[in-house]
């Protein structure tokens, strides 16, 4: 399983500058999940959680590994969100969007 990742910047911003915030999204990804083969499978099963039991969950109700899996995808993102935005980051400043695919 692989991943795609697509920023969604302001519109004045330079191809080469996006493709330099990606670089440092994935760096951030991977490094914090362990290895850039980790980011599809565990945003897989991110996903599926929070289908199961919502954006917000009570940690409570998630199993050991359902919960590691949450919190480990969520430092995971905050570390690359802050990687492109910096740490205080508005939502306003941009999102992204992760395709996986076989």
């Amino acid at each position: 399983m692989t991943y795609t990742l697509t920023l969604f910047v302001s519109d004045d911003t330079l191809p080469t500058q996006r493709q330099a915030a990606e670089r440092l999204f994935r760096e951030a990804l991977e490094n914090t999940l362990g290895d850039a083969a980790l980011v599809a499978p565990v945003y897989a099963a991110y996903q599926r959680i929070a289908a199961l039991y919502g954006e917000s969950p009570d940690v409570e109700a998630l199993t050991v590994d359902e919960r590691m899996l949450f919190e480990h995808w969520q430092m995971a993102e905050a570390a690359a969100l802050a990687a492109v935005w910096g740490p205080y980051r508005n939502l306003d400043e941009g999102s992204y969007e992760i395709a996986l695919s076989d």
